[in-house]
């Protein structure tokens, strides 16, 4: 069913017949390396665009760090994309406060809230700025471990009893004892490794921390528990458990340092099972049933909770002068039909209601049942912070973890930033 005949004129957007006879393009930014996805997505278009006639479809690619430094450039030019994706949090609410962006509310809420009803409610939520919705939820996801399970026999480390931060830290002298490479880093971009300081101030300060630091109150982001996820994490750099040249390791060279079999573990997404594949240096990486996954560990006396998780929650937005064609086919690719499809391939968590039973591979049905269960759902800090605090976080993991810069100064540095920010 197409957004056309599910909302109607409802909501304003349903075209005439000399509309939908006419020559309209729908400028596609996407950011995607994972030839799955991409031959999935182009499959979404050849079905919208028979059932629109007219309409065309051109997908536009950014690498992931260029889409972050272009995009604020061409929101402003007069070519601007007319749908792209997002990672919500204060990156989203930026751009929704530029005006460059197109609110969907009333879209949403057309028609008794059909659109509105398609998708999670905290998806939602998480995609909205002051009570408006600035995008079309797309996918959720969850940050989480992934080992070899070949390497971990060999050192002798049982994934299970990894609890706590100390069961890491000795699972990975364990490993480093037996001559493998404990942790596949991707310091380069260095997004990779904010995801562990940010776990451990999770684990450490629990939601309260950061709604007290997010709220101005108290020390903020300098506060006991951010000092101390700062420590955690330079006593894991003490280890040195990341590939030679992690510093300048880029994610798909990470990842496929771990598809390799050059890494026991990886910090990454829900898809790590194929995009491992696809980085691989054969194409072919690690066998599904040779990887297994952990839940970030706890820390002794923290305030977080074993069911708070962190991961994305992802859509699509459309900007300002979008064509109605544009809200019509982001319509389309998030409907239950286009992401049953998506979901059946394995390739997302969907964010449409009732769509993941869909999910088949076990390793993202793990992380779908995670999800489910989550008691706090964190967005990615360098997005839910915005931009300019989280580029200071994803500086300060880095700089944490190789030994440049002390906890408490890089607790200092994003309190500043955030100062600096609200």
């Amino acid at each position: 069913m197409t957004f056309r005949t599910l909302f109607g004129a409802a909501i304003g957007l349903a075209l005439s017949a000399s509309t939908a006879l006419a020559d309209v393009t729908v400028k596609w930014l996407h950011l995607n390396t994972d030839p799955d996805v991409g031959a999935a997505w182009s499959e979404i278009v050849k079905n919208f665009e028979a059932s629109h006639p007219g309409v065309k479809v051109e997908m536009q690619f950014l690498e992931n760090e260029a889409f972050k430094a272009k995009l604020p450039t061409l929101l402003q030019s007069n070519d601007p994309p007319h749908l792209f994706y997002t990672w919500g949090g204060g990156v989203l609410a930026e751009q929704a406060r530029t005006g460059a962006i197109k609110d969907l509310t009333e879209a949403m809420d057309a028609d008794g809230g059909k659109l509105r009803a398609v998708y999670n409610p905290a998806l939602v939520n998480g995609l909205s700025v002051e009570g408006k919705v600035y995008a079309l939820p797309y996918q959720t996801g969850l940050v989480s471990f992934y080992y070899n399970k070949a390497l971990f026999e060999k050192a002798g480390v049982d994934a299970a009893s990894i609890k706590n931060w100390d069961d890491f830290l000795a699972a990975v002298k364990k490993l480093k004892d037996a001559g493998i490479t404990p942790i596949a880093g991707g310091g380069g971009e260095k997004w990779p490794i904010h995801f562990y300081w940010g776990y451990l101030a999770m684990r450490e300060g629990g939601k309260a921390a950061f709604d007290a630091a997010k709220a101005n109150e108290g020390d903020g982001f300098k506060s006991e528990a951010f000092v101390k996820a700062g420590q955690d994490l330079a006593a894991l750099g003490k280890l040195e458990p990341f590939q030679q040249g992690y510093l300048g390791a880029t994610w798909p060279q990470t990842i496929g340092a771990f598809g390799d079999g050059k890494a026991a573990m990886v910090l990454g997404f829900e898809s790590t099972v194929y995009v491992q594949a696809n980085s691989a240096a054969d194409g072919k990486g690690l066998a599904k049933d040779q990887i297994g996954t952990f839940a970030f560990p706890l820390v002794a006396g923290g305030a977080g909770l074993p069911t708070d998780t962190m991961g994305g929650i992802n859509g699509w937005v459309l900007t300002k002068n979008a064509p109605p064609e544009a809200v019509e086919f982001a319509a389309f690719l998030t409907n239950p039909d286009s992401q049953k499809l998506m979901a059946a391939k394995n390739l997302i968590i969907p964010a449409a209601v009732g769509v993941g039973d869909a999910v088949g591979e076990p390793l993202i049905k793990n992380a779908a049942q995670g999800l489910a269960a989550s008691t706090w759902h964190q967005n990615f800090l360098d997005q839910d912070l915005g931009p300019a605090v989280g580029r200071v976080v994803n500086d300060v993991s880095v700089e944490i973890v190789s030994g440049q810069m002390s906890p408490e100064d890089a607790a200092q540095q994003i309190q500043d930033a955030w100062a600096l920010e609200n």
